[in-house]
């Protein structure tokens, strides 16, 4: 039951006449979107189910050590996201990171990018040479169907480096099969890169690779990790006149004569509810639709239960910084274990670490409930330490303490029916709530890099204040995030 009615009050000098907006979701769209509304004029309330800002771009802590939640690289093309970045934190709040990433396969490491040099001295002339003929018979014969990420991988690399350096690693990132996931995912990771293009920029002069995405060697971080920009941009929506409503879920959207009206949340003292005019959405989407009142029909419904995600742990251990490694991450595409990448926090920053220490963060990939999800931080923790050791790459013994971080709802699954899920519930949207815009990465169940979903929440911002930008159409180009396009007048792009 509601306590109220509907109440918003604007900071003083606000005129009341001002169109209210509520976002949901204090993650990098959702505080990106209240930034750009407060910097307007138009200051907005946000609700946060959690206790933290940030999302999944949060930066954890325990006992002073600093964990990021799968590693966020500040690189990107869209000029108008980098300018954003650098206005909401000083220059020094900024280091420059060389990157350094490497596959682990078959007891060796291969460069990833892939260097020709490093590949063949590892795979062995043998093995080299039935790689170079199986991406030449691809070239002959390409998969038949490429809509998978199996055979949209395979076409640009060939069979066996598929196999090698893809299907392992992608398939514990997902939980299903290679041919079972949508080539979308593929595209936004590792667009326009190829064996070809591989090959040749192994054997080019090194230089600061910045044509592809998967090539970037250097990249800008946060000092005390990327939960700082977004603690720093928290700080300047309230100075901006803005609210930020923390553990305040949001249980029920109300909505009438094709518009949504109401925004009702649930706080310490009950329910909430916010009158709208503009809803902006960072929540999951299908949890958005569930929310609807009233209820959405059957089908629209059944779209929102057929969205699925993957969720995410991180075994943070702590060890000597002798112990680390030079990489900021490294991939395992071993399939004798579960972990499927293992971050060296201390090459990220040396702040987000102790001296002589570091944490090297093992990745798991899961589903809510299940048996890993559920297990007991001690026993997590034995479990990475077992696999550091069957890795040959951490004795236990040199492990002076654990943590384990839980992040729900990491990354929408592309499977073969979302985008037709997707499509249902956006055009059930479009018909009966147009003022509710979603934003982000769950919000609009896409891979959307951290950029990309402030980017969207940019645009949003700029609709509601009378632009007719397609926030639908941004990371959807397969060469969308490798060229630097000139910025339109009055466009982030």
């Amino acid at each position: 039951m509601d306590h109220g009615e509907p109440t918003h009050r604007y900071p003083a000098g606000v005129p009341a006449s001002t169109p209210q907006t509520v976002v949901i979701g204090a993650g990098p769209a959702g505080l990106t979107a209240a930034y750009q509304l407060g910097k307007a004029g138009l200051p907005a309330t946000v609700l946060e189910a959690d206790d933290v800002v940030g999302g999944i771009s949060r930066t954890a802590v325990r006992d002073g050590w600093r964990f990021d939640i799968g590693g966020h690289r500040f690189f990107t093309k869209v000029r108008a996201v980098s300018d954003l970045w650098h206005e909401i934190l000083e220059e020094d709040d900024f280091l420059v990171r060389p990157r350094m990433s490497r596959i682990y396969y078959g007891g060796r490491f291969y460069d990833y990018p892939l260097r020709a040099g490093n590949a063949l001295r590892n795979l062995g002339p043998i093995e080299a040479v039935r790689c170079v003929l199986s991406y030449l018979w691809v070239r002959v014969r390409p998969p038949r169907d490429q809509s998978s990420f199996e055979g949209w991988t395979a076409a640009r690399f060939g069979w066996r480096l598929y196999r090698t350096f893809f299907k392992t690693y992608t398939e514990k990132v997902w939980g299903v099969p290679g041919d079972q996931l949508q080539a979308d995912w593929a595209a936004q990771r590792i667009k326009n890169l190829s064996l070809f293009r591989a090959v040749l920029n192994s054997l080019l002069p090194r230089r600061n690779q910045k044509d592809i995405t998967s090539l970037i060697e250097e990249f800008e971080y946060p000092r005390h990790g990327p939960g700082m920009m977004w603690e720093r941009c928290h700080e300047k929506v309230a100075a901006l006149g803005g609210d930020v409503r923390l553990e305040h879920p949001v249980v029920r959207i109300r909505h009438s004569d094709g518009r949504a009206t109401t925004v009702v949340a649930t706080g310490p003292d009950g329910e909430v509810p916010l009158p709208a005019d503009h809803v902006i959405s960072s929540m999951p989407l299908p949890h958005l639709l569930k929310a609807m009142d009233p209820a959405v029909p059957d089908d629209v419904r059944a779209a929102a239960d057929g969205l699925h995600f993957r969720d995410f742990i991180t075994v943070a251990l702590v060890v000597p910084e002798e112990d680390g490694f030079p990489d900021n991450w490294i991939y395992i595409h071993a399939p004798d274990v579960g972990v499927g990448r293992i971050q060296n926090f201390g090459r990220w920053s040396p702040f987000l670490v102790k001296d002589g220490r570091t944490c090297l963060g093992l990745e798991y990939f899961v589903n809510e409930g299940d048996e890993r999800w559920n297990a007991a931080d001690e026993d997590l923790i034995a479990t990475a330490s077992r696999e550091m050791a069957t890795l040959g790459l951490l004795e236990p013994n040199r492990i002076e303490a654990g943590y384990v971080v839980r992040m729900p709802k990491a990354y929408p699954m592309y499977d073969a029916t979302y985008q037709a899920n997707v499509g249902v519930m956006r055009d059930w949207l479009a018909e009966h709530a147009p003022n509710v815009h979603p934003v982000g990465r769950n919000g609009m169940h896409r891979y959307n890099n951290q950029d990309h979903s402030m980017l969207t929440a940019m645009l949003v911002v700029e609709n509601i204040q009378g632009a007719e930008h397609d926030v639908w159409q941004v990371n959807v180009e397969e060469d969308y995030h490798e060229e630097i396009r000139p910025r339109r007048p009055g466009s982030p792009h």
